[in-house]
C-alpha cells in the first residue's frame, strides 16, 4: 500500500451548519454535494474533505463516540509566514470558529488552532524545518 491519504471524513453533527462554515466562512468549494448527505470539497491536488451527516456516517462505519474533550487528532494547514498564521486564524474566527493562539513553539514554529463547528481542531503553523517546508505548494 502506497503512503498517502485520499480523503479525510468528518463525521459531523449539522451538514448545513458544517458546510457554511467551511463554504460561506472560509471560502473553500465544493466538489461534490448530495443535499442532506454530504459535501465534498477538494483540499489538496490529490486530497479530499469530505463533511459527512453523522447519521449516514454511522450507518456504514458505525456508532460515532462521544465525550468530553476535544476529538483525538488534529487537521494541519501549514503557511509560509508566521503573518499568514494569523491572517487564517483571523479568517477562521470571522467565520465563527473558537481560536486558540497563536504562539511560538519550543520546537522554532508559530501555531494556532481554531475548531470547527463539530470541534474538530484545525491547526495553522508556520514550521520552518525542512518537514514543515516539504508541505507547502
Amino acid at each position: 500500500m502506497d503512503p498517502r491519504i485520499s480523503f479525510v471524513t468528518l463525521a459531523v453533527h449539522d451538514l448545513p451548519v458544517t458546510r457554511a462554515f467551511y463554504v460561506d466562512g472560509l471560502g473553500w468549494t465544493p466538489e461534490l454535494e448530495a443535499p442532506g448527505e454530504v459535501v465534498m470539497i477538494r483540499a489538496g491536488e490529490r486530497l479530499i474533505l469530505s463533511l459527512w451527516a453523522e447519521a449516514g456516517f454511522e450507518q456504514e462505519v458505525g456508532p460515532v463516540r462521544r465525550g468530553p474533550g476535544v476529538p483525538a487528532f488534529t487537521l494541519a494547514h501549514n503557511v509560509a509566514t508566521r503573518a499568514e498564521v494569523d491572517q487564517v486564524l483571523a479568517e477562521a474566527g470571522a467565520a465563527g470558529a473558537a481560536i486558540t493562539g497563536p504562539e511560538d513553539r519550543e520546537w522554532g514554529g508559530y501555531t494556532g488552532y481554531f475548531a470547527d463547528p463539530d470541534g474538530v481542531r484545525w491547526e495553522i503553523a508556520w514550521n520552518p524545518d525542512p518537514i514543515g517546508l516539504s508541505v507547502l505548494p
